[in-house]
């Protein structure tokens, strides 16, 4: 597996100096299977860019979704492949409340963007599971998800091809003082043994108690799911609006000395667009 970020902050887009190293796109990633399969989690800002080098195939892209927030959804009209003629793009949509699988097109409707959907030439149909159904085969790749702790709830999951696993839990409170659709034993079976967990961190210790419940994991919380898990790799993820590059190195240096403190092997670092890994 080959994996890929085009847009690693959270909320809205932050154009501007400070944010340029780590980048100012929302969620979007990208992994290609050993088959040559491409999926994409998510639709944020990120996958315009994507677009410009999966438009140079012709091959079905499948898109799984995590929910439908702004921005994990906003960069999808601006994705050139839904622009060719019969490409085949295959949606998973997140299992949210209310469930609205189709609200990716519908963003494109009536006064909002001059493109409407019903004018889109490409192939674009929705796989929907069966409710129970958590896990199935796609390409050369076992996909799985599991149910999230975020307002409108949605779905992470979880790809393994040959052996190796990814994890990618975004917007996701480990905490929250809501009703939890998961606990924090039922993520860290989730997680387990993941040679990469790409996990919201969204905010730090100084951000709590005024952003509880708003959907979002304090960093420091992550890197514990990730050694109580025994994952190999912590990808820091879902950066927050304000935190500058700079900000985001002294997170990661606070994450580090965590993992020291708890002497465990443990990588930890923060996603930046335009990094890539391979499983």
């Amino acid at each position: 597996m080959q994996l890929t970020f085009y847009g690693v902050r959270g909320s809205i887009p932050t154009p501007g100096a400070e944010y340029v190293r780590y980048g100012g796109n929302t969620a979007c990633v990208h992994i290609s299977l050993e088959d040559g399969t491409d999926i994409v989690v998510d639709a944020g800002t990120g996958i315009r860019n994507l677009g410009n080098k999966l438009i140079k195939k012709h091959t079905p892209i499948h898109l799984l979704l995590t929910h439908n927030h702004w921005d994990h959804i906003q960069g999808f009209p601006f994705f050139k492949p839904i622009y060719q003629k019969d490409r085949k793009i295959i949606i998973t949509p997140g299992q949210t409340t209310p469930y609205e699988p189709d609200q990716i097109l519908q963003q494109m409707q009536g006064s909002v963007f001059p493109v409407p959907a019903s004018a889109l030439v490409s192939d674009i149909s929705f796989q929907q599971f069966p409710e129970e159904t958590n896990t199935w085969t796609l390409g050369t790749a076992s996909i799985s998800r599991l149910a999230i702790n975020h307002p409108g709830k949605g779905n992470a999951f979880s790809i393994i091809e040959n052996g190796k696993k990814i994890v990618y839990m975004t917007d996701n409170e480990l905490y929250p003082p809501y009703k939890k659709e998961n606990d924090f034993l039922s993520f860290v079976t989730f997680c387990q043994n993941a040679d990469l967990l790409i996990h919201d961190a969204q905010y730090n210790a100084a951000d709590m108690p005024a952003k509880l419940g708003w959907g979002h994991s304090v960093a420091e919380e992550a890197v514990k799911l990730a050694i109580a898990a025994d994952v190999k790799q912590l990808a820091l993820y879902s950066h927050d609006p304000e935190r500058t590059d700079e900000a985001i190195d002294r997170l990661v240096e606070h994450c580090q000395s965590v993992i020291l403190t708890a002497q465990c092997n443990l990588l930890v670092f923060a996603a930046a667009e335009g990094q890539s890994e391979h499983f």
